[in-house]
């Protein structure tokens, strides 16, 4: 790339990072999706999934280690917070704020995407990003960083109770506000049978509460119970 190509990627890392890159090339890479690279195999070779790899390592010690030093909580109950943390949703937040998304290179299939697929390419550059930054700068530099965009988010995530599984916390919700058990059903299935997508609704008293999707009915189930929870927040302030 010239350095014009690279001039956006340097002043990302000045401005949100603090720091300018000396192989500006781990950057890029960690903004590059698969898919550009299919696009542009005769100028492109690498995509961002090994830098991906690495920073969800990085992501999950640090985590680890900040809940651990911090909190005299069960195990069990570290383990449910860490995983509110690292989910794609939490992750992809966090780089929307940062901004990068324009710097993402991918393919104009990819640019057109649903919001999930929008949300899971924002994550994983995320955690490809956290992987530059600990190749560049080292494990410290790449801690500062989970600590300032991800761990600083538990305080919220513990308010709203959303760090508990949330077909569990849905079912006492719905026995509590309306004396019944949520029951999961299909709505629509899309895609090749080595590639569909899920629909799922969870419905109370018949009553469609919230919705969700995923590549497996079970992650639907999951989506559509954090869906019904919004919902009975809204209604009822249930939490």
């Amino acid at each position: 790339m010239s350095g014009m190509q690279v001039a956006p990627y340097q002043e990302f890392a000045r401005t949100a990072l603090g720091f300018e890159y000396d192989d500006i090339d781990l950057l890029v890479t960690a903004f590059t999706h698969r898919s550009y690279v299919n696009e542009h195999k005769k100028s492109v070779s690498n995509h961002n999934e090994r830098l991906e790899f690495l920073g969800d390592a990085v992501l999950e010690l640090a985590v680890t280690d900040f809940l651990y030093s911090t909190y005299d909580e069960p195990e069990g109950i570290l383990t449910s917070w860490r995983a509110a943390l690292v989910r794609t949703e939490s992750i992809a937040d966090a780089g929307d704020k940062l901004g990068y998304e324009p710097l993402i290179r991918m393919s104009r299939g990819e640019k057109k995407g649903s919001d999930r697929a929008r949300q899971q390419i924002l994550a994983n550059a995320f955690e490809a990003l956290i992987g530059s930054i600990y190749l560049e700068k080292g494990y410290t530099a790449a801690e500062e960083f989970i600590q300032k965009h991800i761990c600083d988010k538990l305080e919220s995530i513990l308010q709203a109770g959303t760090w508990r599984d949330p077909k569990s916390h849905l079912q006492e919700v719905s026995q509590r506000v309306d004396g019944a058990t949520p029951v999961y059903r299909v709505i629509s299935e899309e895609g090749p049978d080595h590639e569909k997508t899920f629909t799922l609704g969870a419905y109370v008293n018949n009553r469609l509460m919230g919705r969700g999707t995923g590549h497996s009915k079970q992650f639907a189930q999951q989506e559509a119970a954090r869906a019904a929870l919004d919902k009975y927040a809204r209604e009822h302030d249930a939490r």
